[in-house]
This record gives C-alpha cells, structure tokens and sequence, in this order.
C-alpha cells in the first residue's frame, strides 16, 4: 500500500492544476456522477493527510474529491492529449496535462466539512505543516501493544506503513515487538525525528531509500538495496541476520543487534 509521503508527494506535483478550470470525467464510469458535479471548476487545492488526499473544488461548501489508494490504486500522470485507458476511475485534466486514477481504495466526493471530520480522527501526521509530537508521543505510549503495531494504526500515526515502520525503528534503535507503553519521551523523540527526516526526503525522491547515501547515490541504488532491515536477509549496518515475522498483519523486519529492544 503506499505509503504517507507518496500522497504528499502526490499534493505537490498536483498543484499544477490548482486555480485552473479542470474538467472532470470517469472514462470508466464508475463516478460519472460525481466527476459531473465536479467537472469544469476550478481546482482550488490538493491536500494530503496519512494515507488520504482531497482536491477541492468551489469553496470549502462545495464538493471536493477524497481518495485512498489502498493496495493497488495509483495516479498517473499524461503530458499532452493521450486518451486515458478505460480502466481510468477519475481523470483530472487541463490544457497540456492530465492526471489518471486507477484502482483506488476509496473514490467519493466530500465537501471541507467532512474532510475535516477524517482528518480528525486520524493521528498526527508526520509531514503535515506542524507535527504535532507531544500528541504522537501520548497516542503511541497509551496504545495497548507494540510499538511496531501502533505505528500501523492510523489512528495513532498517520501515513505510516510497512516499510517506514520497519525503517524508522531500525533508525531509533527500537525493536518493533517493544510494547508502545514503555517507549520513553527521549526514545520516542529520536524516532519521530528520524520518521520526519526519511519521509520528507523520500517526498522529494518519490520513493523510500534509507540507507546513508547521498542524493546521487539514492537516485540510482535499486531499493532492495537502499533499506537497512526492510526484507532484507542480514541488517546492512552489522551483517547480523534479520528477523522477520507477522505483527499487526504484516511482516515486522528488525535487526536483533541494532535494534536489541
């Protein structure tokens, strides 16, 4: 599923269309109502939250377009006048340039209001314009379980998934299997640090690369070989062999000699 920086990243090249009259349509079918209500306004903003992303349009009484990619969505982006493929769930387009959505998770209209309302119930979000830390540090240490599975719950922290969560303990030193309660506020302060820095350099590199390598050396490093622990078989910084196993639904990865607890 992407992940958190991924919709941020999204947020950003999108602001292309923003203040532009856009026309709105559903080459699939599936929101043709919706595109209509939608079609031929302008684009008044693209925000990210965690894992969701809403376009709005005509005032913050008027509809706008919530997304969440879930497992296999994805928006794709068309230089020129190419026709969409007819899969196309949502097309966004302006003079020059259009954006396609494939496959979402969720594809509805919601108006500022309701946005709002999602947005509250989700927890702080690492790139949002003030990370709240203080909040995230309370969500996680009253989360009844692991570190590992309160960095998954999108009501603790949002936007994070597998490969953050396993890359950002490593970072900290943390064991994913630590129960969220006993993580102390200097420990969880090293964490949430270490989660900002690799999400907004992975916002500008479009991709999650964790291993200490410059901006040159990330652009071209495969990304099986540009993470620390995540499915790899030996940690990367000691050798030591990684383990992995289920928590929270997905596989947790953790170096036993870097990350001892």
């Amino acid at each position: 599923m992407p992940e958190g920086h991924l919709l941020h990243r999204l947020a950003r090249d999108q602001a292309e269309l923003v203040g532009k009259a856009t026309a709105v349509t559903s080459p699939q079918g599936r929101f043709a109502e919706g595109a209509a209500r939608l079609d031929g306004r302008p684009l008044e903003s693209v925000e990210a939250y965690g894992k969701h992303l809403h376009h709005r349009f005509g005032g913050a009484a008027g509809p706008g377009l919530h997304t969440h990619l879930g497992m296999q969505g994805k928006w794709i982006r068309l230089a020129g006048d190419r026709p969409p493929r007819p899969q196309v769930r949502v097309r966004l387009a302006t003079a020059g340039v259009a954006w396609d959505l494939i496959a979402p998770g969720t594809c509805e209209l919601m108006d500022q209001a309701a946005w709002e309302e999602l947005v509250a119930v989700l927890g702080p979000d690492p790139l949002a314009g003030r990370p709240d830390e203080e909040r995230a540090w309370k969500a996680v240490t009253s989360f009844a379980g692991t570190v590992g599975a309160a960095l998954l719950d999108q009501s603790v922290v949002a936007g994070v998934g597998n490969v953050l969560r396993a890359e950002s303990l490593f970072r900290a030193g943390i064991h994913p299997s630590r129960p969220a309660s006993e993580v102390d506020r200097e420990t969880f302060h090293r964490l949430w640090a270490g989660l900002i820095d690799l999400m907004v350099q992975s916002v500008d590199d479009g991709r999650i690369i964790s291993a200490p390598l410059a901006a040159a050396e990330r652009a071209t490093v495969a990304e099986a070989d540009g993470r620390m622990v995540y499915k790899q078989a030996t940690c990367r910084a000691c050798g030591t062999p990684v383990d992995s196993w289920e928590l929270a639904g997905r596989t947790a990865y953790a170096c036993p000699r870097c990350q001892p607890g």
